[in-house]
C-alpha cells in the first residue's frame, strides 16, 4: 500500500506570503478593532507574511507607514476609525509614497466609501466579516 511519502508533493505548494527572493512580503495592518486586526494576522501570517506593525486609528497608521517605509509591501487600512479614518490616511499615505499599496477593509453597506478610496489609489478592498480565501486572494493580487 502506498503511503503519504510516495506523493511528497501532493498538497504542498510555496506560501503566498513569501517572495520569488525567499523574504516574506510585509504588511502593515490598521484597524481599530483588535479582533479583526488579529485575525487578519493569524490569516496573513498562516500563508508566511510577516505582519510587521499594527495601529489602532488613521494617524498611527500614517505615522508607522512614514517610520517603516520602504520596509512594508502593503497596508490593510479599516474605512471607518477614530482619530483619523481610513480614506483620510490613504490620502495621506499615497501623498507620502505614491507607490504604496493599500487594501481598504470594510463592513457591508459602505461601497460609495470603498468607490472613493479606489479613485484615491487604494489598490483593492476587502468586505468585513473576514473570508480567509477572499483575503489572500485579494491580498496576492495586488502584491503579484
Amino acid at each position: 500500500m502506498k503511503t503519504i511519502q510516495d506523493f511528497p508533493n501532493l498538497n504542498e505548494r510555496p506560501p503566498e506570503g513569501i517572495k520569488s527572493d525567499g523574504t516574506c512580503y510585509r504588511v502593515l495592518v490598521v484597524d481599530d478593532s483588535m479582533f479583526v486586526a488579529k485575525q487578519l494576522g493569524q490569516i496573513l501570517a498562516s500563508e508566511g507574511y510577516d505582519v510587521v506593525a499594527t495601529a489602532v486609528d488613521g494617524k498611527e497608521g500614517v505615522d508607522k507607514y512614514k517610520e517603516l517605509c520602504p520596509q512594508v509591501d502593503l497596508v490593510t487600512m479599516d474605512i471607518t476609525m477614530p482619530k483619523m479614518d481610513g480614506i483620510t490616511a490613504l490620502e495621506q499615505i499615497m501623498a507620502f509614497d505614491k507607490n504604496a499599496k493599500v487594501v481598504m477593509v470594510s463592513a457591508l453597506g459602505k461601497e460609495e466609501l470603498v468607490k472613493k478610496s479606489l479613485m484615491l489609489g487604494a489598490k483593492s478592498f476587502i468586505i468585513k466579516p473576514l473570508d480567509r480565501k477572499k483575503v489572500l486572494e485579494r491580498i496576492s493580487k495586488v502584491l503579484g
